[in-house]
């Protein structure tokens, strides 16, 4: 039997997901989770075989809980995702994702992707996987990427310069040339348009 956790923060997906999945005779759901937060500690409480994550879930994302729940233990993830970045699929796959699928995946093509990554194969869905090879290289610079990174939380200028140890102008000074670079003309569409593809 191979035991699930699945987290989703939209309850009727994350509902119909483990009744469609608890169909199949091999899996089970040991927990669900409706936040990152969550999940990591459901993952530390259950030890599920698979984590099934969003990637879109609040607080923090799902890829965040799969770094931090592959950091401590051997469970295998699987990132289900609305929006493939292919940035993402990068960082996904060097914090030891085993699978990365689209939400528009049928719940009978998952559990096979599921028993395929129980049993130490690795599934890339195609249409990221060809995505991922023609991306364009992020022209941000590692500075940028992190007040842009900090900037999504809503926090002020003052509070961002608090956080990743610059002064407010400064940082000013990294948002506007982010925008500049991103063709937007606000700091909140420029970190919008970095997470979208996937950078930060």
């Amino acid at each position: 039997m191979i035991r699930l956790l699945i987290a989703d923060d939209e309850d009727l997906i994350r509902g119909a997901l483990t009744a469609l999945l608890e169909l199949e005779e091999d899996l089970t759901v040991a927990a669900e989770a409706a936040t990152s937060t969550d999940a990591v500690r459901l993952a530390r409480e259950h030890r599920p075989d698979i984590a099934v994550l969003d990637l879109e879930m609040p607080p923090a994302d799902g890829l965040r809980a799969a770094e931090e729940i592959s950091a401590e233990s051997a469970i295998k993830i699987i990132l289900v995702t609305r929006h493939a970045r292919p940035a993402v699929l990068r960082r996904a796959l060097a914090a030891g994702v085993q699978g990365f699928v689209p939400k528009t995946t049928p719940a009978t093509r998952l559990a096979e992707i599921i028993r395929d990554v129980a049993a130490g194969r690795r599934y890339v869905d195609p249409d990221i996987a060809a995505s991922a090879l023609t991306e364009d290289d992020c022209p941000l610079s590692d500075r940028e990427l992190e007040v842009l990174r900090a900037s999504r939380t809503g926090a002020s200028i003052r509070e961002i310069a608090a956080q990743v140890h610059l002064a407010p102008g400064t940082v000013r000074n990294y948002l506007s040339a982010a925008m500049a670079k991103l063709g937007v003309n606000s700091r909140h569409a420029a970190a919008h348009r970095a997470w979208e593809q996937g950078w930060i």
